[in-house]
């Protein structure tokens, strides 16, 4: 399968949740179980290059004509676990969110007024085809939203430095009962603790994704092209979910203190990357 370009594009970040293939029904259980069997299946580069290619049409194509019909694969215990691109899906969802992303100016030039209605009008219709859909990947760009690191725990963390072509690579991945329990936790403790607020609100609305999701599926958060604007040095230090989860724990002991100084050291890593955003 052609590759769009060998550039690497590193600003967005990943939340994938990855279902057995018995929670698919056919025939998209059979294409799906065929298409674990590749040999060779395109990384999350190669989707967001594709992406980015379309934009460069005159006029551009801000969402695929056609449905992706890749995913990403892995194999827990035996059980192989797909998770579905639904990059077209996912391009209407991100359309209607760039407003609060762009001025309005940048946004007209990139994609015109007429292009965003006619996408939206395209969504509408094929929203009452499809009423249930919902997407497999959440993406966050220039950041992981803290809220993400709830999810997950710091004995999950993976990293690994990366060597000549392999690129470094920062995830964490845990079983999807796990996330459930935690975010139910984190939410218990965050309402009792600061009440309502963007963390609550956020935990709110991926845990109510996560509950579309067959229970034995896994969860991963995936730092994706983040890795590419961090240093290595940044990357090994990166202990997010441990304080988030010390900055949960403390507010649970009314430890204000403790969880104020874990939050200041959240703010500040995930401010310094934001601010990459500006100089790009």
């Amino acid at each position: 399968m052609p590759k769009v370009s060998s550039v690497t594009v590193p600003y967005a970040a990943y939340l994938r949740v990855y279902e057995p293939l018995a929670a698919f029904p056919e025939p998209e259980r059979d294409h799906w179980a065929r298409y674990a069997r590749r040999s060779e299946r395109p990384s999350y580069q190669d989707e967001l290059r594709r992406s980015l290619a379309d934009l460069l049409p005159t006029p551009p194509i801000p969402v695929p004509v056609h449905e992706s019909a890749d995913a990403f694969v892995l194999e827990s215990d035996g059980v192989v676990c797909v998770c579905p691109w639904r990059t077209r899906l996912r391009g209407w969802q991100a359309l209607a969110e760039l407003p609060e992303e762009l001025p309005a100016p940048v946004l007209d030039a990139v994609l015109p007024p007429l292009v965003r209605m006619q996408a939206a009008q395209d969504y509408e219709r094929w929203l009452t085809r499809n009423p249930d859909a919902r997407p497999w990947i959440r993406t966050g760009t220039w950041q992981v939203p803290l809220h993400w690191f709830v999810l997950v725990g710091d004995e999950e963390r993976r990293y690994d430095a990366g060597c000549g072509e392999v690129p470094p690579m920062l995830r964490y991945r845990t079983p999807m009962v796990q996330a459930r329990r935690r975010v139910a936790r984190g939410l218990r403790t965050l309402k009792d603790s600061i009440g309502e607020g963007p963390m609550v609100e956020g935990l709110l609305d991926v845990g109510r994704w996560l509950e579309e999701f067959h229970p034995r599926s896994l969860v991963e958060l995936d730092y994706g092209g983040l890795v590419h604007i961090l240093s290595a040095g940044e990357l090994e230090d990166d202990r997010s979910a441990a304080d988030v989860a010390a900055g949960i724990e403390a507010l649970r002991q009314g430890d204000g203190a403790a969880a104020g100084l874990a939050y200041a050291r959240l703010a500040e890593r995930w401010r310094a990357v934001r601010d990459r955003r500006s100089a790009n």
